[in-house]
């Protein structure tokens, strides 16, 4: 009798797993998943290597027991249930840079809505649907910010495989998805991971601009572009040149993936970008006051940071372009900027520039400047002019 018991709920678990896939498609979810809600293992071992190595990002869960045990974030987990939205990998008719009207790019990942908010209205809705079947049952809604990984989780449920570029990388839709997951209470038979269909292919590693990705599946982010946009603080000198004119993020592992060759996804209203904001003009920028910059760029994911970041990225875009007519603007801010970082930067951008209006400004902060990190900055802008032509 206990037996016919058990298969019964087994029965039951089955159906409702396939009523709510359904009902997931419905409301607008691409991919469904489900996972064991069991210690991820062998995540845990590699994670420690990555802070042994020094590789973390310092945005992730420092606790790692509970990026990797599930049940330290919900005692009663048994399943968790991952989705996949995808997002476009291409705009329409993008805006070009023009001499003195140069514009920087924002990765996909902050092109339209931010995507926390979208996935988490789909699980929230996923959530209400299995909250009426199952009226007792415990959940918890996670997405990019929760302690899970979410690519982890995703690549259990079988959504795809973790490329070498750590991507989640997806047969529909390659690796443009967006990831979130939900632990829930109950049973739900788990899905089949999917093969690895990588192979020996390098191309990702190879194309990595500061060589951030280690070997498979292994990224230092202290050398990532993507991380390195998002800090706060100034962004080493040897990594500099190679962030051009990107303002958040870097795309350049996934845009060469094989897998992502001719996908792109524009269903999705929310993720079609405007192109004024996914490639903004760069001097502009320079001056946006947080009101504004709030109006622009507040519904994306690229605003997280606020606006100093993303300043700061400019300010290297203008550099990458060499662009004179921006002497002025940036003589403003190493001269008057209240911010360290701006300032320094700033002189950077200047002394790469080059010109004799660069060069006497240098000069003259030289003579003013306070604080050493940034007379560090004006000192080999200035050194840097002996090249400039």
């Amino acid at each position: 009798m206990e037996q016919k018991q058990h298969k019964q709920a087994e029965t039951d678990w089955s159906h409702l797993k396939q009523e709510i896939i359904a009902y997931a498609h419905k409301i607008g979810i691409d991919k469904i998943g489900f996972a064991s809600s069991a210690p991820f293992l062998t995540l845990k071992e590699r994670l420690y290597k990555h802070r042994e190595l020094g590789y973390e990002s310092g945005f992730e869960e420092k606790d790692i027991e509970k990026r990797t045990h599930p049940e330290q974030i919900m005692p009663e987990a048994k399943s968790i249930i991952a989705i996949a939205l995808a997002y476009p990998s291409r705009m329409e008719a993008p805006p070009k840079s023009t001499p003195g009207n140069y514009r920087g790019i924002m990765a996909r990942v902050s092109w339209g809505e931010d995507y926390h908010r979208v996935l988490r209205d789909r699980l929230k809705k996923l959530e209400q649907f299995l909250h009426e079947k199952v009226p007792d049952i415990k959940t918890e809604i996670m997405v990019d910010t929760g302690a899970l990984s979410d690519r982890a989780v995703a690549e259990r449920a079988g959504l795809g495989w973790v490329g070498k570029n750590t991507s989640l990388i997806t047969p529909e839709f390659g690796s443009w998805v967006y990831l979130g997951e939900m632990l829930t209470s109950a049973p739900f038979p788990p899905d089949k991971p999917i093969e690895d269909e990588c192979g020996d292919c390098t191309i990702c590693i190879d194309a990595c601009p500061t060589g951030a990705i280690v070997q498979r599946g292994q990224l230092n982010s202290q050398r990532c572009i993507a991380f390195l946009t998002q800090v706060k603080d100034m962004i080493p000198e040897a990594f500099r040149p190679a962030v051009g004119n990107r303002l958040y993020g870097c795309d350049t592992c996934q845009q060469v993936c094989p897998k992502n060759r001719k996908i792109n996804f524009t269903h999705h209203p929310e993720f079609v970008p405007d192109p004024e904001m996914a490639k903004p003009l760069l001097k502009p920028l320079l001056t946006i006051s947080k009101k504004e910059f709030a109006a622009k760029f507040g519904r994306t994911s690229g605003a997280w940071r606020g606006k100093k970041p993303i300043q700061r990225n400019a300010i290297l875009a203008l550099a990458h372009f060499k662009d004179k007519s921006a002497v002025q603007d940036l003589i403003e801010i190493m001269t008057n900027d209240e911010r360290p970082v701006m300032r320094g930067t700033a002189a950077w951008a200047l002394g790469r520039i080059g010109g004799d209006a660069a060069i006497t400004a240098l000069k003259k902060a030289k003579t003013r400047e306070k604080v050493k990190t940034v007379l560090r900055e004006i000192e080999k802008a200035l050194s840097l002019t002996e090249n400039v032509e």
